[in-house]
């Protein structure tokens, strides 16, 4: 296991050169772990443009992809945010692809998932099947029923499916509300710091940019929880805290 570079603290952007770099010093059939949308833990995502580039490193370097989709369906919608996926899909690379239904169906309690491998050819695709078969029976030999059910019930039923994808959209738009409603109240209360980045991010998460010391703080003097590296959950956001959270993260932060 290896950590290949990504996020940049400065800019509070995407270290690509760094990134890149790292993906061109693999050695052929690496197997690379990469979030689809809505990065995990930091909110920031590639850009179409880099995306592009690193779908070439990964075919010219003999690399096998593994694309996270933890979070589809929570940064532009859920077609766009599978378009890395498809990209990946139309260079006719072998991958791995997990997706995960927890968060959009809310079914925490269950876990409820995919993973999906695309080979290189059939016959391949045969001898994969047999040995998942293999790694499946020792792990959990079946997999849980309900949630299952119910995700597959509401997919595959048109007045079902269009109600979630309504009520999906809803929290897309609720986490980008809260986004900006941070963003506005930290700037009139700490004019002196910019939090413009976070406006960018997407998805349930950002690196707040936060330090160690002011997590503590938030954590000891207003009980505000957050992650030591200064992620926060913006999905935890609401109208009824978000002027006690702004109003304490200045406090802090003063």
């Amino acid at each position: 296991m290896k950590n290949y570079p990504y996020y940049d603290a400065a800019s509070h952007g995407v270290n690509f050169a760094g990134m890149t770099a790292a993906l061109e010093g693999l050695a052929p059939g690496t197997i690379v772990v990469l979030h689809a949308c809505c990065h995990n833990p930091t909110g920031v995502d590639l850009s179409s443009e880099q995306w592009g580039r690193v779908i070439d490193i990964v075919a010219s370097r003999g690399l096998m992809p593994f694309l996270d989709i933890a979070y589809q369906g929570f940064g532009d919608g859920i077609d766009s945010d599978g378009e890395v996926v498809r990209r990946f899909a139309a260079a006719n690379l072998p991958m791995l692809i997990s997706s995960s239904f927890s968060k959009s169906f809310s079914l925490y309690g269950e876990r409820i998932g995919a993973l999906t491998i695309v080979g290189s050819s059939g016959e391949e695709a045969v001898r994969i099947l047999s040995q998942l078969k293999r790694v499946i029976r020792t792990n959990y030999s079946n997999p849980p029923t309900w949630g299952g059910q119910a995700v597959a019930l509401t997919l595959t039923t048109p007045e079902l499916r269009a109600l979630w994808e309504d009520e999906l959209g809803g929290m897309r738009v609720r986490i980008k509300d809260m986004r900006r409603a941070f963003v506005e109240k930290l700037k009139a209360l700490a004019p002196s710091r910019n939090f413009d980045f976070v406006l960018k991010q997407r998805g349930m998460f950002s690196y707040s940019g936060l330090t160690k010391d002011q997590v503590m703080r938030l954590r000891n003097e207003f009980s505000i929880y957050a992650i030591d590296t200064g992620r926060i959950c913006v999905a935890a956001l609401n109208s009824k805290n978000i002027d006690y959270v702004t109003q304490s993260i200045a406090k802090v932060i003063a």
